[in-house]
C-alpha cells in the first residue's frame, strides 16, 4: 500500500512538471516578436519657405507667384509656371468673356470633375473678393489624379482665369503630396493676389 501512495504521487510529480513544462514553451514561445514586411517608404522631402513676387506684363492681370518657380508666356496671355525640382507645373490659361460665362464655367467644371475617376474626393472652395471683383472656386482633387489643385478666376463681365498644377510623374498621391500641397499654397497665394487691370 505504501509503494502504491509512492507510485501516485510520483506520477502526479511528474505530470506537474510536464504540464509546467509545455505551459513555459507556451510561455517563451509567444514572446518572440511577429516578422511583418515593411510598407513601402517614400523620401521626406522639405522646400524652402515660399517667397512671392510680384508679377505684371502687358497682360490684363497681375498677381504674386513664387519667386523660386519659372515663369514663361505662352500665347493669349496664358502662362506655364514651372517647379523643376518638384517636376511640376501650373498651367495658367486666360481668356476674355464674351458674353459667354456661362460656357466659361461650364468647361472649367468640366475640366475639374473629369478627374472624378482617380479622385478620392474634390473639395471645393469659393473665393469672393468684392473689391477686387475677384470671384471663383479652387478645388483641391484628392487621390491619385493627374491635377491636385485647380481654380478659376473671374470679374463676371471681362475677364477669366483657369490653372491647374500637373506633376511628370506617376500620379501616386502619397509620394508627391508633400509637392503638391506646397504648389496648393502657392496656387491659392497666386488667387487670392489676383487682380484685373
Amino acid at each position: 500500500m505504501f509503494n502504491l501512495k509512492c507510485a501516485i504521487k510520483k506520477h502526479n510529480y511528474n505530470t506537474a512538471v510536464f504540464v509546467i513544462g509545455v505551459l513555459g514553451l507556451l510561455l517563451f514561445s509567444g514572446c518572440k516578436d511577429e516578422v511583418l514586411p515593411k510598407p513601402s517608404g517614400y523620401l521626406r522631402l522639405d522646400y524652402p519657405v515660399a517667397e512671392y513676387a510680384h508679377f505684371e506684363n502687358q497682360c490684363p492681370f497681375t498677381f504674386e507667384m513664387n519667386s523660386k518657380a519659372i515663369i514663361k508666356g505662352e500665347k493669349d496671355c496664358g502662362f506655364t509656371i514651372s517647379y523643376p525640382k518638384m517636376k511640376a507645373t501650373i498651367y495658367l490659361t486666360y481668356k476674355p468673356v464674351n458674353n459667354d460665362i456661362n460656357k466659361l464655367l461650364r468647361d472649367a467644371q468640366k475640366l475639374t470633375f473629369e478627374h472624378v475617376i482617380k479622385a478620392n474626393d474634390i473639395l471645393e472652395q469659393p473665393y469672393l473678393n468684392q473689391q477686387k471683383k475677384v470671384y471663383g472656386m479652387f478645388y483641391q482633387v484628392n487621390g491619385n489624379a493627374a491635377t491636385n489643385s485647380q481654380f478659376y478666376a473671374t470679374d463676371s463681365t471681362k475677364h477669366f482665369l483657369t490653372a491647374s498644377v500637373y506633376f511628370y510623374a506617376k500620379p501616386n498621391f502619397d509620394s508627391i503630396m508633400p509637392a503638391a500641397s506646397y504648389i496648393k499654397n502657392d496656387m491659392q497665394r497666386l488667387m487670392e493676389t489676383l487682380e484685373w487691370k
